[in-house]
């Protein structure tokens, strides 16, 4: 079964945050396909090869409800994942965030039909 989801990631330095894009496998916890926006690897590196990198954070998202996670960062390898903790609190906090905004539309929708 494919579990990913489309999420943010935010490289954050002393002076600057590095926004990428990417998808998180939700059975795994492994990002993969990022595509960093206005950073140029061949020329800047990578944002966390910077002395000033300070850490790694996500955001996934859903109707502009916000669910912000803790992104581990190889640096042998240059991959990004979620812990395994971190992954059960992510689909925890997604699955109420989700749940409520479809409580939400169905009870909106309970209403429209009642007018």
């Amino acid at each position: 079964m494919d579990l990913k989801v489309a999420i943010v990631i935010s490289d954050e330095q002393t002076e600057e945050v590095v926004q990428s894009k990417g998808f998180l496998n939700l059975a795994s916890g492994e990002i993969y396909g990022v595509e960093y926006q206005d950073w140029d690897v061949a020329t800047q590196g990578l944002p966390w090869e910077h002395d000033d990198y300070e850490f790694t954070c996500g955001t996934l998202s859903n109707r502009g409800k916000d669910v912000e996670f803790r992104v581990d960062v190889n640096k042998t390898t240059g991959n990004y994942s979620v812990s395994a903790s971190e992954l059960l609190e992510i689909k925890t906090r997604a699955a109420a965030l989700f749940a409520d905004v479809a409580a939400a539309a169905t009870a909106a929708l309970a209403a429209g039909k009642k007018s």
